[in-house]
């Protein structure tokens, strides 16, 4: 009796040791770090899941920054050189005040496309329908319609925080155009502006399930002298399990922001409270 109850015991933990992988297996910021080169190389080599190129849906994380970054930012129109020096948050009228300068950041403003996409190397979620994806950024949980029911961007639309984007299939490649922003965001933490002119185009491919790219080109010829293009493809993880990740709830308020600004941000930047 004894050595059937031994059995049955050591039966049952190699079926949980075998099964473990399917339950325990995570991708993300809190794994990826701990993982071994070998397995690192196992992984890559693993047979890839069959999947739909064209479905884009769940929650993605990437390691890098904006990929505009990795390019020498074009030159400035003379408009342009105004803007950026009003911007920089580090020089000019407004260093100091507060500490981050004038950085919508600082007083909780959002953030603006394609700043948002990046900050604070946050997550960001693709939710389909029929007639449009919806981007769900963690960061200020801020949202972003992109339509694809063959819409054209309207002429007169108003200027918006995170533009009116369209998107269509060019075989697995979704391209998204946008305009219609205004010109209160910046579009990175160094206070490159843009104007109510800027264009934008994107284009995202789906190569295997877990992974997502994306490249983009800006175009502002009231600020720049020539389009800003990505330096390089920015690749972003799906996080599992699919269709149960959540993002984290991650709003910037206002009232605390405040208070953090004067009782630790601004003293940090030698700023005396008033």
């Amino acid at each position: 009796m004894r050595g059937r109850f031994v059995s049955s015991l050591l039966l049952l933990t190699a079926a949980l040791l075998l099964s473990a992988p399917s339950f325990a297996q995570v991708y993300g910021p809190s794994t990826e770090g701990h993982r071994s080169p070998q397995t690192t190389k196992l992984a890559a080599a693993a047979p890839k899941p069959a999947y739909d190129p064209h479905d884009l849906t769940g929650v993605w994380w990437g390691r890098g920054n904006n990929p505009l970054m990795g390019n020498p930012v074009p030159s400035f129109t003379a408009e342009g050189q105004k803007m950026f020096a009003l911007n920089r948050p580090t020089g000019g009228p407004n260093a100091l005040v507060p500490a981050l300068g004038n950085d919508p950041m600082g007083r909780c403003d959002p953030l603006g496309y394609p700043r948002t996409m990046y900050s604070n190397g946050r997550s960001f979620e693709f939710i389909q329908t029929p007639y449009k994806i919806v981007q769900i950024f963690e960061w200020t949980r801020g949202m972003r319609d992109i339509w694809t029911d063959g819409r054209k961007i309207p002429e007169d639309v108003d200027p918006r925080w995170y533009g009116y984007a369209v998107g269509k299939w060019d075989g697995n490649t979704l391209v998204v155009n946008s305009s219609g922003y205004n010109d209160k965001t910046w579009l990175d933490g160094a206070g490159h502006p843009h104007s109510e002119d800027m264009t934008m185009e994107e284009r995202y491919t789906h190569p295997d399930a877990m992974t997502l790219q994306e490249t983009m080109t800006i175009n502002d010829p009231k600020i720049y002298t020539k389009p800003w293009v990505s330096a390089k493809l920015q690749t972003w993880q799906l996080q599992l399990p699919k269709g149960v990740t959540e993002l984290e709830e991650a709003y910037c308020v206002p009232s605390e922001e405040e208070y953090f600004n004067e009782h630790t941000r601004n003293p940090a930047g030698g700023v005396k409270a008033q």
